[in-house]
């Protein structure tokens, strides 16, 4: 894993295989169904020989409400689970998942639409045609690779990411430790995709087990991506945080907010990243649902405009998401906050710093979905909601957000 430096405005650097293997955190287990399939087995064979004698009726009939209980269950834990986004499991590149649209400008369309038999498939089609075949090639082997973005608070990793990307995804305010999420960017070019990881900033304190969480996120970003920037501060002494793990591959001077040194920056990346099928289709800017950047917008606007401890201290979650073929699509808001006077200081005096916040977020809502919405804005006191590891996992901090 090589890293770069970049000092005007971020470093880069190269992370060994140790410092990988020391933070590595293995990814998501699911449960398989066979085992769901020998219980109902096992069950039903009880059941059948139970029932043979009416002594035992009663039992077998005891066991069959067991295991419908049990049957509803799973089905629950694999409804959650699929709507569950993991951000650290990378997607499957097997090119039996070209899209239709690619297997049509490839002239590649099997006689059943509904038929894919992933690679052997294609090749087979590709034989008689030398020059599919080169073309096929040059579309799917790109540049391609994860990287993570890193740094201290409020030295411009977000304003970098947006700007590598050439949209604003990431949050953006003059306050350290605006990011909380690991957020995902995907820009690609002819010859390239690059998924970016922007994270939070790193910090050594941690306040809440919030802050822990965050950290884990960035340690398992860096250790996913196949290549790391290092951004810092070029006004402040680089602190020693990075100096124990990371070796500067080279150093580039960058202005993140004016774009000055960016071109450098991609060219350091595409260097170093393999060739290889893509990640993901080329008119896709991020995996993230659009709710996840709705709320996004609602907390950068919590940030610039409410100061001290209340911007921090607010969890912004989408409740509802109607799409309306007639009218304007219904948004509901709750601001998690974890005092009283923390909802009193958001709603302030007869509603008017709420309704300044809703107003101003559904602009940039509106500009970022490019459509009219209804935007509702509840809050909420949920205390201590920091400390709390069930609440931050359901938030999205445990390196899963729900996908719908």
């Amino acid at each position: 894993m090589r890293a770069l430096c970049l000092n005007v405005s971020l470093f880069t650097a190269t992370l060994p295989k140790n410092y990988t293997c020391l933070i590595h955190s293995s990814s998501p287990s699911f449960p398989a169904d066979n085992g769901g399939f020998r219980l109902r087995a096992t069950t039903t064979r009880r059941r059948s020989e139970l029932e043979e004698n009416n002594k035992f009726s009663s039992i077998a009939e005891e066991a069959s409400r067991t295991m419908r209980i049990r049957r509803s269950k799973d089905v629950v834990e694999e409804e959650d689970s699929s709507m569950l986004l993991s951000l650290s499991v990378k997607p499957d590149r097997n090119m039996s998942l070209l899209d239709d649209y690619e297997m049509e400008e490839l002239d590649l369309v099997p006689h059943n639409p509904n038929h894919r038999s992933g690679l052997p498939f294609l090749l087979s089609l590709l034989s008689d045609y030398d020059l599919k075949l080169e073309k096929f090639k040059e579309k799917v082997c790109v540049n391609v690779g994860y990287v993570a973005v890193l740094g201290k608070p409020n030295v411009g990793k977000s304003t970098l990411s947006n700007q590598m990307v050439g949209q604003k995804l990431s949050i953006v305010t003059d306050k350290p430790q605006t990011t909380r999420h690991r957020v995902l960017s995907i820009f690609c070019g002819p010859e390239h995709q690059i998924i970016l990881y922007d994270t939070p900033g790193v910090i050594e304190k941690k306040m809440h087990k919030l802050d822990s969480m965050m950290m884990k996120n960035v340690r398992s970003a860096a250790v996913n991506a196949d290549c790391v920037l290092v951004v810092v501060d070029a006004c402040k002494v680089p602190g020693k945080w990075y100096e124990k793990f990371t070796d500067a591959d080279e150093v580039i001077p960058v202005s993140a907010k004016y774009g000055h040194g960016v071109e450098d920056v991609k060219d350091w990346i595409l260097s170093k990243l393999p060739l290889g099928p893509a990640y993901y289709p080329k008119d896709i800017a991020s995996e993230h649902p659009e709710r996840f950047f709705v709320a996004e917008i609602v907390r950068e606007k919590i940030f610039l405009q409410y100061r001290n401890e209340v911007p921090y201290a607010c969890q912004v979650n989408v409740v509802s998401y109607k799409t309306r073929p007639n009218a304007k699509d219904f948004i509901q808001v709750e601001v998690i906050v974890e005092k009283n006077t923390q909802k009193i200081i958001l709603i302030g005096k007869e509603g008017k710093a709420l309704k300044l916040l809703a107003t101003a977020a559904r602009l940039d809502i509106e500009d970022f979905l490019q459509k009219k919405v209804f935007l509702e804005i509840e809050v909420k006191v949920k205390e201590n909601w920091r400390q709390n590891e069930g609440l931050l996992k359901d938030y999205g901090y445990g390196g899963q957000i729900k996908a719908l």
